[in-house]
């Protein structure tokens, strides 16, 4: 590759920076809003017709039958491909188009996508249609500066990353879309930010724990028996027992932020006693003994840590509860769970990252890995595809806050280095 080629890519990326802005705001215009599932296809719509124009052939695919797909809000998905003129290897860049809930506080209009001193404000701004926007500029300024390049180019736009992906990534990977043999390479635009490098991510095990009682008239609570106080029992040991243990255990993984290199533990929710009612509802509630009381736990664990441990040191608190505290009893129920994942640092994508973010910010990019999970988890272990990177615009910490933004030239200097990366992986 050229240093002329190298210089003519940068600029086909600096010339097409209001087209990045446009694509952004188009992007953040659409309320694709998971829950429930909003306007996922006006969204794959869209990057078609954009696609397609730019010579991608495109596929729709509906991922029928996965958990949340339904006929009101269907879970769909895009993946276009372009080919080069020659035989190699392919890069598949992977955004998800879903953003979460609104939620309260915001100064400026959500779905607005205001563009106000260098900054494009928005739900999903940063979180990641900012990154998806930068993929596809990259893509399209790569092939027009190198139109014989060899191999393959794939950008996906994925529907449910918020709530664990497996309408969208997950889908994908169990029918092939990620097999080895057709993806050798795969960038996740997430906002880690533009020096930055995401190897992998944490572990996770989400459950659900729910103590048992016995109903009875609340003017005679002895005659029945409190699920929540048996659950504050638990919330007791909790703290006094489990949150210690969690702080004791520290990785070697580089995650940020620095908190997290430690396990942690976070109650979700808590419900006991007779449903809330209606907003409408003027009356009181019933005077009843609590019966039943869940909470949901998010555990997230490190690379060193074993899943069987991880759960069996719940299960041992819960025992030890039950053995010194009468009619204590309790259920437990597994909801979701992931192994940790961490990419090697000299895996081609990343050394290949690593070197554009040099060429592009003139420094050394940092090797992170994130405190969540993100899709490269269904790539990693359903798709068997170990070549693969979080690389993206935006500051995480603004992910899923009011007023969540993204900046303009973290957007063009991210997009230049993936089209750099491409330079060198397909040029």
């Amino acid at each position: 590759m050229t240093d002329t080629l190298q210089s003519r890519l940068l600029e086909e990326i600096s010339a097409r920076e209001g087209d990045l802005v446009r694509l952004t705001q188009d992007l953040v215009r659409i309320p694709t809003l998971n829950p429930p599932g909003r306007c996922y296809r006006e969204i794959c719509d869209f990057l078609s017709d954009r696609l397609t124009a730019s010579g991608f052939h495109v596929d729709l695919v509906r991922a029928h039958g996965a958990r949340a797909d339904s006929d009101a809000h269907p879970r769909w998905n895009l993946v276009a491909r372009h080919d080069g003129a020659a035989p190699g290897d392919c890069v598949h860049f992977n955004s998800h188009h879903d953003v979460v809930e609104v939620g309260h506080g915001w100064t400026t209009d959500p779905f607005g996508a205001e563009l106000k001193d260098g900054r494009i404000y928005g739900r999903g701004t940063c979180d990641m249609k900012g990154g998806l926007a930068a993929s596809v500029i990259a893509a399209e300024a790569f092939i027009a500066a190198c139109p014989d390049y060899h191999g393959a180019i794939e950008i996906s736009a994925t529907a449910d990353e918020e709530s664990g992906g497996y309408g969208g990534v997950a889908y994908l990977a169990e029918q092939g879309w990620f097999a080895p043999d057709r993806v050798q390479h795969v960038i996740i635009p997430e906002p880690l930010g533009k020096d930055r490098i995401c190897l992998g991510h944490r572990g996770v095990w989400w459950a659900e724990i729910e103590t048992k009682g016995r109903i009875a008239h609340g003017s005679m609570p002895f005659l029945g028996d409190s699920a929540i106080r048996h659950m504050g029992a638990v919330l007791e040991e909790m703290e006094r027992t489990l949150y210690p243990l969690l702080a004791g255990k520290h990785t070697e993984m580089p995650v940020v932020p620095e908190g997290a290199k430690q396990s942690t533990l976070n109650i979700n929710s808590i419900h006991g006693g007779e449903p809330e009612q209606d907003p409408d509802y003027t009356g009181l509630p019933a005077p009843c003994v609590a019966d039943r009381c869940r909470i949901v736990i998010d555990r997230r664990f490190l690379i060193e840590e074993d899943l069987a441990e991880v759960k069996g040191e719940v299960a041992k608190m819960l025992e030890g509860i039950k053995a010194t505290r009468p009619q204590f009893e309790y259920e437990i129920r597994d909801l979701f769970e992931v192994i940790p994942s961490m990419t090697e640092e000299d895996a081609p994508v990343v050394t290949t990252v690593q070197a554009a973010i040099e060429t592009v910010l003139h420094r050394e990019a940092d090797f992170v890995v994130s405190p969540g999970t993100y899709d490269q988890k269904h790539i990693d272990r359903i798709g068997r595809l170990k070549n693969c990177i979080a690389y993206g615009p935006g500051i995480l910490d603004l992910a899923h806050q009011p007023d969540e933004w993204v900046g303009v030239q973290d957007m063009v200097d991210s997009a230049k280095v993936m089209a750099l990366t491409l330079r060198e992986l397909l040029g």
